[in-house]
């Protein structure tokens, strides 16, 4: 069995907006709430090598893992997978971006299986992408829409 989320967001802000804060990797710490860190490895063309790191656990353990994420602007989608799997067995997430009369669309699409080891199973890491996602997407909402009131 493998994992599967879809979650998705209008925020009131152009696309072109959005694009630049949400591809933004050295601004994720300020972007998302449980980002300690993101610091950049290295850039080939559009595609981008960097490690998250989060903040510590309700246990105080901190996970960080390396990721590889390619942006296509004319296309409006960005295809990411994590480099050093952790507990997954493979995790691949594509966000895309719409223009539409309310603002700009923003969609990720998370497609993953844990390993036979990990300490959850994909029925449990479903429901907590399926969990963060929305709350992660709203803070990001609110902190572009925040940016984009003040922009002229």
């Amino acid at each position: 069995m493998a994992g599967h989320t879809e979650n998705e967001i209008t925020i009131a802000a152009p696309v072109d907006l959005v694009w630049d804060m949400t591809n933004d990797l050295d601004r994720w710490p300020q972007l998302f709430s449980e980002y300690a860190s993101c610091e950049v490895l290295s850039r080939e063309g559009d595609t981008v090598t960097f490690r998250l790191t989060m903040h510590p656990d309700e246990t105080g353990k901190v996970w960080s893992w390396v990721s590889e994420r390619t942006a296509d602007r004319e296309k409006l989608i960005v295809r990411a997978r994590r480099v050093e799997t952790g507990p997954f067995a493979y995790m691949n997430i594509v966000w895309e971006y719409e223009e539409t009369p309310d603002g700009t669309r923003m969609h990720w699409t998370q497609d993953f299986a844990m390993k036979p080891d990990a300490p959850v199973d994909d029925a449990w890491m479903t429901d907590n992408i399926n969990r963060n996602s929305p709350i992660q997407m709203a803070l990001i909402r609110d902190r572009i829409e925040e940016v984009s009131c003040t922009t002229p």
